[in-house]
């Protein structure tokens, strides 16, 4: 039997707060508690082992969440992460472990607003866990141990993959895992639209392109071998494949994906900067 996670807050369940919330669940935790601001949004946890409080109802309950917890994510929008912070200082155990997943809040901004006892860990996930295929990254601040990195890796491993890494890395990992998704389904996207010209319907062409992109990156999972071979098998010489495979390489897409992930990380520095 997996070993239970230690007791767990999360303060604000958005989308992604509750995909990770559902991992949770299924891993087990000694005890999880859950804050949002109305009573809709309280109501719509329905969780085994969960105790979801409506801050609208009882307004200390970010308190009584964080009472007693190791674990405690931080899950509102970035804006209010410091606040949030500095609202459940005087509550936090005395060796509680303060998870942020917002963009652009540095550990030390949080670290500045909490007690010296309690570490800061940030974790930047993706939107594929959702359906516990993420991939997460997870950065100590300055107070962090190895085995605090580790705890909240082991968190997040409920939800899919994670990599431990500098904090001076996060904004460059959200340019590829964390913005990631949206790059392929901009080519799902885009490949469905060459399908429909061509004359598939509309369904014919998304059956095509989705089974292929999802059957593509299971056989690569699956194969072990690297992308650069497993698209070598595709391609026979001289065949059809090889043709449209050098008109995508003229288009230089190694400089497309170097262009687009660099404007991503200006922008995270920008909100990093405020």
């Amino acid at each position: 039997m997996t070993d239970l996670l230690p007791p767990i807050a999360m303060l604000g369940v958005g989308s992604m707060g509750g995909a990770i919330l559902q991992g949770l669940v299924q891993h087990g935790a000694e005890r999880i508690a859950v804050t949002n601001r109305t009573v809709e949004k309280a109501a719509a946890i329905q969780l085994d082992g969960v105790e979801s409080i409506a801050l609208v109802d009882e307004p200390g309950g970010n308190a009584r969440a964080v009472d007693g917890a190791k674990l405690v994510v931080l899950g509102v929008k970035p804006a209010g992460i410091v606040e949030l912070a500095r609202e459940i200082a005087p509550h936090l155990a005395t060796d509680a472990v303060v998870v942020s997943i917002a963009a652009g809040t540095t550990t030390a901004s949080i670290e500045a607003a909490l007690p010296a006892s309690a570490s800061v860990v940030r974790a930047m996930p993706n939107t594929p866990s959702t359906v516990g295929l993420g991939v997460t990254g997870v950065a100590g601040g300055s107070r962090a141990s190895e085995a605090d990195v580790a705890l909240v890796a082991r968190m997040f491993e409920a939800v899919g993959e994670v990599i431990v890494l500098d904090e001076s890395q996060i904004d460059a990992l959200s340019t590829i895992s964390g913005s990631g998704p949206a790059y392929v389904f901009l080519l799902i996207e885009e490949l469905t639209k060459t399908a429909e010209r061509m004359g598939f319907t509309a369904e014919q062409a998304a059956t095509m392109v989705q089974g292929t992109f999802r059957g593509a990156t299971e056989l690569l999972a699956a194969d072990g071998s690297e992308p650069a071979e497993l698209r070598r098998r595709v391609t026979s010489p001289k065949g059809t494949t090889e043709q449209a495979i050098g008109v995508l390489q003229e288009a230089d897409l190694g400089a497309v994906f170097d262009r687009a992930t660099a404007a991503a990380l200006a922008r995270a520095q920008e909100l990093a900067a405020g």
